[in-house]
């Protein structure tokens, strides 16, 4: 009897010991369920203000470029806008891309090259202290459709020797991003470069280069007269009467005969934006980045991305 009593003693708490750790999982099986149900619904609520965030933000560019001859690092768009509603955040920024050097503009599909735009790569990697004339060759030989590199250069029988092989595109660049891949470059240099190039083009045979936000050293790698002294007369002028005439440029202090030389390269109205839409709900953030084109005087996406 005494056995008895102590095996039902032993089973009891075994059987306790069961239920409890049932109770446990299942309490942790519904505190896991609910909490990503609502990570999930917090998800897609950051995901639909960042993307009206976006909407939004090409309606207020679409306005102010038709209302405006000329864009300048003074103009409004350019200050983050933040918006709070309930539990959500909102945070817009817009960057210029027409202010940047297009990299797909340094040679054509024959693998000819661009003087202008092959000259202006040249000096902008140059200040950076970099081996100029071979990335500017890896860059033509990736996009154009010959079989023969340049010096330096690399064509898909290179590429295919890599682990793991890969083809050059032979095709003009979808992103900066992509230069990661092209022969002498790495992810350090690409972010080192990416304020200053782009491969978005307004849809003109040549991307013009907006001289009113163009970064200094872009400024500079217009010509070889630039100096940087000359940048920062350029930049001076510019941040108290913004240029609203390509040929207003001659009025700063030596750049009288380089203002007309360049002619046809230059702009004083970006029409390219990337548009950066950062949503927070509770403690879930979506972004979303796009790239709008407004040449055509309607906005056309060219770029989109949500992580």
């Amino acid at each position: 009897m005494k056995n008895q009593r102590g095996f039902a003693l032993v089973l009891t708490l075994i059987i306790t010991a069961l239920l409890v750790a049932l109770v446990v999982e299942f309490i942790t099986d519904v505190y896991v369920d609910t909490t990503s149900r609502q990570n999930f619904v917090d998800a897609q609520k950051a995901s639909l203000i960042a993307d009206s965030g976006i909407t939004g933000a090409t309606a207020l560019m679409q306005w102010n470029l038709n209302s405006q001859s000329y864009t300048s690092l003074q103009d409004s768009w350019l200050q983050p806008i933040k918006l709070t509603e309930g539990d959500g955040t909102l945070t817009i920024t817009i960057e210029e891309e027409s202010g940047k050097l297009n990299i797909n503009d340094i040679a054509g599909q024959n693998g000819t090259f661009n003087t202008f735009q092959h000259d202006a790569a040249f000096r902008l990697f140059q200040e950076f202290s970099l081996p100029a004339d071979q990335l500017v060759n890896s860059i033509a030989d990736w996009r154009s459709e010959t079989d023969t590199p340049h010096a330096g250069g690399a064509k898909t029988s290179w590429y295919s020797s890599l682990n793991p092989p890969y083809m050059a595109p032979n095709n003009n660049f979808l992103t900066v991003e992509e230069l990661n891949l092209v022969k002498g470059f790495n992810t350090d240099l690409v972010n080192k470069l990416k304020p200053f190039i782009t491969v978005y083009s307004d849809n003109q045979m040549m991307a013009l280069i907006n001289i009113n936000t163009a970064p200094k050293e872009v400024l500079i790698a217009l010509d070889d007269s630039i100096s940087e002294g000359v940048a920062d007369d350029i930049i001076n002028y510019r941040r108290i009467t913004p240029f609203t005439t390509v040929s207003d440029i001659a009025n700063v202090p030596g750049m009288s005969s380089i203002g007309t030389a360049l002619q046809g390269h230059i702009s004083v109205k970006g029409t390219i934006f990337r548009i950066t839409a950062v949503a927070q709900v509770n403690e879930t953030t979506r972004t979303v980045e796009a790239v709008i084109n407004f040449a055509a005087g309607v906005p056309v996406t060219t770029y989109w991305r949500e992580y």
